[in-house]
Protein backbone atom coordinates (compact mmCIF):
# COMPACT_ATOMS: atom_id res chain seq x y z
CA UNK A 1 0.00 0.00 0.00
CA UNK A 2 2.74 2.58 0.85
CA UNK A 3 4.35 1.80 -2.49
CA UNK A 4 1.06 2.46 -4.29
CA UNK A 5 0.66 5.75 -2.42
CA UNK A 6 4.20 6.78 -3.35
CA UNK A 7 3.59 5.90 -6.98
CA UNK A 8 0.35 7.86 -6.93
CA UNK A 9 2.08 10.91 -5.45
CA UNK A 10 4.84 10.74 -8.04
CA UNK A 11 2.29 10.43 -10.85
CA UNK A 12 0.28 13.29 -9.40
CA UNK A 13 3.42 15.42 -9.28
CA UNK A 14 4.16 14.67 -12.92
CA UNK A 15 0.61 15.48 -13.92
CA UNK A 16 0.76 18.73 -11.95
CA UNK A 17 3.96 19.71 -13.76
CA UNK A 18 2.61 19.10 -17.24
CA UNK A 19 1.46 22.27 -19.05
CA UNK A 20 -2.22 22.14 -19.90
CA UNK A 21 -4.70 24.36 -21.68
CA UNK A 22 -6.47 26.70 -19.30
CA UNK A 23 -9.73 25.35 -17.96
CA UNK A 24 -12.71 27.03 -19.58
CA UNK A 25 -14.17 29.58 -17.15
CA UNK A 26 -17.84 29.37 -16.19
CA UNK A 27 -18.27 32.82 -17.73
CA UNK A 28 -15.91 33.91 -20.54
CA UNK A 29 -13.60 36.63 -19.22
CA UNK A 30 -14.05 39.21 -22.01
CA UNK A 31 -17.19 41.21 -21.25
CA UNK A 32 -16.51 44.19 -23.51
CA UNK A 33 -14.41 44.42 -26.68
CA UNK A 34 -13.94 46.59 -29.73
CA UNK A 35 -11.72 46.08 -32.80
CA UNK A 36 -11.03 49.00 -35.18
CA UNK A 37 -9.15 48.90 -38.49
CA UNK A 38 -6.20 51.28 -38.89
CA UNK A 39 -4.77 49.93 -42.16
CA UNK A 40 -6.42 48.27 -45.16
CA UNK A 41 -7.08 49.18 -48.80
CA UNK A 42 -10.49 50.87 -48.55
CA UNK A 43 -10.49 54.35 -46.97
CA UNK A 44 -12.67 57.46 -46.78
CA UNK A 45 -12.73 60.89 -45.15
CA UNK A 46 -13.54 61.17 -41.46
CA UNK A 47 -14.05 64.50 -39.66
CA UNK A 48 -12.70 66.39 -42.69
CA UNK A 49 -9.53 64.30 -42.64
CA UNK A 50 -8.73 61.88 -45.42
CA UNK A 51 -7.77 58.43 -44.22
CA UNK A 52 -5.02 56.50 -46.01
CA UNK A 53 -5.66 53.22 -47.78
CA UNK A 54 -2.88 50.74 -48.57
CA UNK A 55 -2.17 47.07 -49.21
CA UNK A 56 -1.62 46.21 -45.56
CA UNK A 57 -3.39 45.54 -42.29
CA UNK A 58 -3.51 46.86 -38.75
CA UNK A 59 -6.17 47.05 -36.06
CA UNK A 60 -6.38 48.36 -32.52
CA UNK A 61 -8.00 45.89 -30.12
CA UNK A 62 -9.68 46.92 -26.86
CA UNK A 63 -10.89 44.29 -24.39
CA UNK A 64 -11.97 44.75 -20.77
CA UNK A 65 -10.18 48.10 -20.68
CA UNK A 66 -6.88 46.71 -22.04
CA UNK A 67 -5.52 47.53 -25.48
CA UNK A 68 -3.31 45.83 -28.07
CA UNK A 69 -2.12 46.77 -31.54
CA UNK A 70 -2.49 43.96 -34.07
CA UNK A 71 -0.09 44.40 -37.01
CA UNK A 72 1.38 47.73 -38.13
CA UNK A 73 0.41 48.18 -41.79
CA UNK A 74 2.68 48.34 -44.82
CA UNK A 75 4.20 51.81 -45.15
CA UNK A 76 5.92 53.59 -42.27
CA UNK A 77 3.37 56.28 -41.41
CA UNK A 78 -0.04 54.91 -42.49
CA UNK A 79 -1.14 53.58 -39.10
CA UNK A 80 0.26 56.59 -37.27
CA UNK A 81 -1.62 59.05 -39.50
CA UNK A 82 -4.87 57.07 -39.60
CA UNK A 83 -4.87 56.74 -35.82
CA UNK A 84 -4.42 60.51 -35.49
CA UNK A 85 -7.25 61.16 -37.97
CA UNK A 86 -9.54 58.78 -36.09
CA UNK A 87 -8.65 60.22 -32.70
CA UNK A 88 -7.06 56.95 -31.52
CA UNK A 89 -4.18 57.42 -29.07
CA UNK A 90 -1.79 54.50 -29.44
CA UNK A 91 0.87 55.77 -27.02
CA UNK A 92 -0.52 53.89 -24.01
CA UNK A 93 -0.30 50.51 -25.80
CA UNK A 94 2.73 48.45 -24.78
CA UNK A 95 2.09 45.22 -26.72
CA UNK A 96 1.92 44.74 -30.47
CA UNK A 97 1.12 41.44 -32.18
CA UNK A 98 2.73 40.81 -35.56
CA UNK A 99 0.63 38.14 -37.26
CA UNK A 100 3.47 37.08 -39.57
CA UNK A 101 6.68 38.41 -41.07
CA UNK A 102 5.35 39.91 -44.34
CA UNK A 103 6.19 43.55 -45.07
CA UNK A 104 2.54 44.63 -45.34
CA UNK A 105 2.03 43.79 -41.63
CA UNK A 106 5.35 44.97 -40.21
CA UNK A 107 6.12 48.14 -42.20
CA UNK A 108 4.91 50.63 -39.59
CA UNK A 109 6.53 49.06 -36.53
CA UNK A 110 9.70 51.15 -36.32
CA UNK A 111 7.98 54.47 -37.03
CA UNK A 112 5.26 53.76 -34.48
CA UNK A 113 7.81 52.73 -31.85
CA UNK A 114 9.93 55.82 -32.48
CA UNK A 115 7.10 58.35 -32.51
CA UNK A 116 4.95 56.91 -29.72
CA UNK A 117 7.89 56.41 -27.36
CA UNK A 118 8.38 60.18 -27.33
CA UNK A 119 5.20 60.34 -25.25
CA UNK A 120 5.54 57.00 -23.47
CA UNK A 121 8.90 55.16 -23.45
CA UNK A 122 7.08 51.84 -23.02
CA UNK A 123 4.83 52.32 -26.07
CA UNK A 124 4.92 49.26 -28.34
CA UNK A 125 7.94 47.98 -26.46
CA UNK A 126 6.86 44.31 -26.65
CA UNK A 127 6.28 42.66 -30.03
CA UNK A 128 4.71 39.18 -30.05
CA UNK A 129 5.56 36.90 -32.99
CA UNK A 130 5.14 33.24 -33.90
CA UNK A 131 7.89 30.67 -34.21
CA UNK A 132 9.54 31.06 -37.62
CA UNK A 133 9.08 34.82 -37.85
CA UNK A 134 12.85 35.37 -38.05
CA UNK A 135 13.79 32.36 -40.17
CA UNK A 136 15.73 33.39 -43.32
CA UNK A 137 13.71 33.56 -46.54
CA UNK A 138 14.66 33.76 -50.20
CA UNK A 139 13.08 33.50 -53.60
CA UNK A 140 13.72 30.35 -55.59
CA UNK A 141 16.34 32.25 -57.64
CA UNK A 142 18.30 32.84 -54.43
CA UNK A 143 17.54 36.53 -53.87
CA UNK A 144 16.68 37.47 -50.26
CA UNK A 145 12.99 37.99 -49.53
CA UNK A 146 12.52 39.17 -45.93
CA UNK A 147 13.86 42.26 -44.16
CA UNK A 148 12.79 41.31 -40.63
CA UNK A 149 16.40 40.93 -39.51
CA UNK A 150 16.92 44.67 -40.08
CA UNK A 151 13.62 45.45 -38.34
CA UNK A 152 14.65 43.29 -35.39
CA UNK A 153 17.97 45.07 -34.97
CA UNK A 154 16.43 48.54 -35.11
CA UNK A 155 13.51 47.63 -32.83
CA UNK A 156 15.76 46.11 -30.19
CA UNK A 157 18.13 49.09 -30.43
CA UNK A 158 15.15 51.30 -29.54
CA UNK A 159 14.61 49.32 -26.33
CA UNK A 160 11.94 47.04 -27.77
CA UNK A 161 11.74 43.31 -27.14
CA UNK A 162 10.46 40.49 -29.34
CA UNK A 163 8.59 37.65 -27.65
CA UNK A 164 8.46 34.51 -29.79
CA UNK A 165 5.63 32.01 -29.24
CA UNK A 166 5.73 28.38 -30.35
CA UNK A 167 2.37 27.48 -28.78
CA UNK A 168 -0.88 29.17 -27.69
CA UNK A 169 -0.30 31.95 -25.17
CA UNK A 170 -2.57 34.13 -23.05
CA UNK A 171 -1.43 37.76 -23.33
CA UNK A 172 -3.87 38.90 -20.65
CA UNK A 173 -6.98 37.20 -19.23
CA UNK A 174 -9.18 36.16 -22.14
CA UNK A 175 -6.82 37.38 -24.90
CA UNK A 176 -4.98 34.50 -26.58
CA UNK A 177 -2.54 33.97 -29.41
CA UNK A 178 -3.14 30.81 -31.40
CA UNK A 179 0.56 30.19 -31.84
CA UNK A 180 1.57 28.45 -35.08
CA UNK A 181 -1.61 27.03 -36.64
CA UNK A 182 -1.80 23.31 -37.61
CA UNK A 183 -2.77 22.85 -41.27
CA UNK A 184 -5.65 20.41 -40.85
CA UNK A 185 -7.59 21.48 -43.95
CA UNK A 186 -5.87 21.95 -47.35
CA UNK A 187 -6.19 25.74 -47.47
CA UNK A 188 -3.25 26.93 -49.56
CA UNK A 189 -3.01 30.70 -49.80
CA UNK A 190 0.64 31.68 -49.57
CA UNK A 191 3.18 32.77 -52.23
CA UNK A 192 4.43 29.72 -54.17
CA UNK A 193 7.92 31.03 -54.94
CA UNK A 194 9.37 31.67 -51.47
CA UNK A 195 11.68 29.32 -49.57
CA UNK A 196 12.33 29.34 -45.82
CA UNK A 197 15.35 27.96 -43.98
CA UNK A 198 14.01 26.01 -40.98
CA UNK A 199 16.03 24.12 -38.34
CA UNK A 200 15.17 20.95 -40.28
CA UNK A 201 16.21 22.33 -43.67
CA UNK A 202 15.07 24.62 -46.49
CA UNK A 203 11.46 24.11 -47.62
CA UNK A 204 8.63 25.93 -49.38
CA UNK A 205 7.52 28.80 -47.16
CA UNK A 206 3.97 28.09 -45.98
CA UNK A 207 4.28 31.03 -43.51
CA UNK A 208 4.63 28.79 -40.43
CA UNK A 209 4.70 31.83 -38.15
CA UNK A 210 1.13 32.82 -39.12
CA UNK A 211 -0.59 33.69 -35.85
CA UNK A 212 -3.97 35.13 -34.85
CA UNK A 213 -5.53 36.79 -31.81
CA UNK A 214 -8.51 35.21 -30.04
CA UNK A 215 -10.71 37.02 -27.51
CA UNK A 216 -12.73 34.68 -25.28
CA UNK A 217 -15.90 36.75 -24.99
CA UNK A 218 -19.46 36.33 -23.83
CA UNK A 219 -20.41 36.82 -27.52
CA UNK A 220 -18.32 33.80 -28.49
CA UNK A 221 -14.72 33.80 -29.67
CA UNK A 222 -13.60 36.92 -31.54
CA UNK A 223 -10.82 35.93 -33.95
CA UNK A 224 -8.58 38.64 -35.46
CA UNK A 225 -6.39 37.57 -38.39
CA UNK A 226 -3.70 39.36 -40.37
CA UNK A 227 -3.75 37.36 -43.61
CA UNK A 228 -4.80 33.93 -42.43
CA UNK A 229 -2.07 32.26 -44.49
CA UNK A 230 -2.62 29.14 -42.40
CA UNK A 231 -6.20 29.12 -43.73
CA UNK A 232 -9.09 30.82 -41.96
CA UNK A 233 -10.82 27.54 -41.08
CA UNK A 234 -7.57 26.05 -39.81
CA UNK A 235 -7.24 29.22 -37.73
CA UNK A 236 -10.72 28.83 -36.26
CA UNK A 237 -9.95 25.21 -35.40
CA UNK A 238 -6.77 26.34 -33.63
CA UNK A 239 -8.63 29.13 -31.84
CA UNK A 240 -11.11 26.72 -30.28
CA UNK A 241 -8.41 24.23 -29.39
CA UNK A 242 -6.33 26.94 -27.70
CA UNK A 243 -9.16 28.61 -25.78
CA UNK A 244 -12.43 26.62 -25.50
CA UNK A 245 -13.05 23.52 -27.56
CA UNK A 246 -16.83 23.88 -27.41
CA UNK A 247 -16.93 27.63 -28.05
CA UNK A 248 -18.91 29.29 -30.80
CA UNK A 249 -16.80 31.56 -33.01
CA UNK A 250 -18.94 34.69 -32.99
CA UNK A 251 -16.75 37.07 -35.03
CA UNK A 252 -14.07 36.78 -37.70
CA UNK A 253 -12.22 40.05 -38.31
CA UNK A 254 -9.28 40.87 -40.60
CA UNK A 255 -7.47 39.56 -43.65
CA UNK A 256 -8.53 36.10 -44.82
CA UNK A 257 -6.48 35.87 -48.06
CA UNK A 258 -9.40 34.70 -50.18
CA UNK A 259 -9.25 37.29 -52.99
CA UNK A 260 -8.08 34.66 -55.48
CA UNK A 261 -10.27 31.84 -54.17
CA UNK A 262 -12.75 30.20 -56.55
CA UNK A 263 -16.47 29.90 -55.80
CA UNK A 264 -16.26 26.33 -54.54
CA UNK A 265 -13.59 27.30 -52.02
CA UNK A 266 -15.64 30.28 -50.85
CA UNK A 267 -18.79 28.16 -50.58
CA UNK A 268 -16.92 25.59 -48.49
CA UNK A 269 -15.48 28.35 -46.28
CA UNK A 270 -18.96 29.82 -45.77
CA UNK A 271 -20.35 26.42 -44.84
CA UNK A 272 -17.59 26.06 -42.26
CA UNK A 273 -18.46 29.50 -40.87
CA UNK A 274 -21.97 28.13 -40.31
CA UNK A 275 -20.51 25.13 -38.49
CA UNK A 276 -18.58 27.40 -36.15
CA UNK A 277 -21.60 29.66 -35.57
CA UNK A 278 -19.99 32.76 -37.07
CA UNK A 279 -22.38 35.72 -36.79
CA UNK A 280 -20.13 38.65 -37.81
CA UNK A 281 -17.48 38.89 -40.53
CA UNK A 282 -15.32 41.92 -41.34
CA UNK A 283 -13.21 40.89 -44.33
CA UNK A 284 -10.37 43.37 -44.85
CA UNK A 285 -7.01 43.55 -46.63
CA UNK A 286 -6.44 40.37 -48.66
CA UNK A 287 -9.93 38.92 -48.20
CA UNK A 288 -11.21 40.38 -51.47
CA UNK A 289 -14.39 42.34 -52.15
CA UNK A 290 -16.12 39.71 -54.28
CA UNK A 291 -15.02 37.04 -51.80
CA UNK A 292 -16.82 38.88 -48.97
CA UNK A 293 -20.03 38.97 -51.00
CA UNK A 294 -19.78 35.24 -51.77
CA UNK A 295 -19.06 34.43 -48.11
CA UNK A 296 -22.07 36.49 -47.11
CA UNK A 297 -24.27 34.21 -49.22
CA UNK A 298 -22.67 30.89 -48.35
CA UNK A 299 -22.51 31.63 -44.61
CA UNK A 300 -26.15 32.77 -44.51
CA UNK A 301 -25.25 36.30 -43.38
CA UNK A 302 -26.37 39.73 -44.64
CA UNK A 303 -24.91 43.15 -45.40
CA UNK A 304 -25.17 44.23 -41.76
CA UNK A 305 -23.08 41.41 -40.38
CA UNK A 306 -20.72 40.47 -43.23
CA UNK A 307 -18.92 43.51 -44.66
CA UNK A 308 -15.84 44.64 -46.53
CA UNK A 309 -13.43 46.16 -44.02
CA UNK A 310 -12.47 49.82 -44.42
CA UNK A 311 -10.11 52.04 -42.42
CA UNK A 312 -12.07 53.07 -39.33
CA UNK A 313 -14.54 50.19 -39.57
CA UNK A 314 -15.11 48.42 -36.27
CA UNK A 315 -16.81 45.59 -34.46
CA UNK A 316 -18.04 46.13 -30.90
CA UNK A 317 -19.59 43.56 -28.60
CA UNK A 318 -23.27 44.22 -28.07
CA UNK A 319 -23.41 46.71 -30.93
CA UNK A 320 -22.11 44.81 -33.95
CA UNK A 321 -20.31 46.12 -37.00
CA UNK A 322 -19.89 49.79 -37.91
CA UNK A 323 -18.63 49.52 -41.50
CA UNK A 324 -18.29 53.24 -42.22
CA UNK A 325 -19.95 55.00 -45.11
CA UNK A 326 -18.21 53.26 -48.02
CA UNK A 327 -18.97 49.70 -46.95
CA UNK A 328 -22.39 50.07 -45.36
Amino acid sequence: MPGCVSAFLVLAGVMWALPTRAEAPAVPPILAARVTILSTMLAEARKEKTLIGEWGFSAVVEANGRRLLFDTGATPETVLRNAEALGVDLSSITDVILSHFHWDHTGGLLTLRRELSKKNPAALSRAHVGRGFFWPRSRKDGTPYSSVADIRAAFEASGGKFIEHDSPAEIFPGAWLTGPVPRIHPERNYPPEILVKTPQGTILDEVPDDDSLVLDSTDGLIVVTGCGHAGVINTLEAARKAVRTDARVGTVFGGLHLFAADDSTLDWTGSQFKRFGVAHVVGAHCTGIEAVYRLRQSAGLDRKNCVVGAVGASYEMGTGIDPGRLAQ
